[in-house]
């Protein structure tokens, strides 16, 4: 029985470069680079049999700032990726907040490269 409740990701974007850029440089990942039929895609980087997804360019995929959001373990401190968002052409939609008090750890809600609402977490 697999106990994780997700099981993959995608991220619509319409510019893959600059979007790889901006996920590269805030999370300190890389991709592997594929495309599927008129799709081009960006995989994330992970261990084999964790959850992972990809950002996807192509008609049926538009980022939004409404809908799902997506949380990315931001590592041990949340500020280190938060420190990085503007400069890399994000935005924070929601400073970093505790939740319960901190003893469940910090998150954040922000603004990608391309206009999706994105969550980061970190256990301080």
């Amino acid at each position: 029985m697999n106990t994780n409740v997700a099981s993959w990701f995608e991220i619509p974007v319409t510019d893959m470069q600059r979007a790889k850029n901006f996920y590269q440089n805030l999370l300190a990942t890389t991709f592997k680079d594929e495309t599927m039929d008129a799709y081009q895609l960006a995989i994330f980087a992970a261990d084999e049999g964790a959850v992972s997804g990809m950002l996807v360019l192509g008609e049926q995929y538009q980022p939004s700032q409404t809908g799902a959001v997506v949380y990315f373990n931001a590592g041990e401190d949340l500020n280190v990726p938060l420190d990085r968002i503007v400069t890399n052409g994000g935005g924070i939609l929601l400073p970093k907040t505790p939740i319960h008090d901190g003893d469940c750890g910090y998150f954040a809600l922000i603004l990608d490269s391309e206009g999706n609402r994105v969550g980061l977490y970190s256990p301080s």
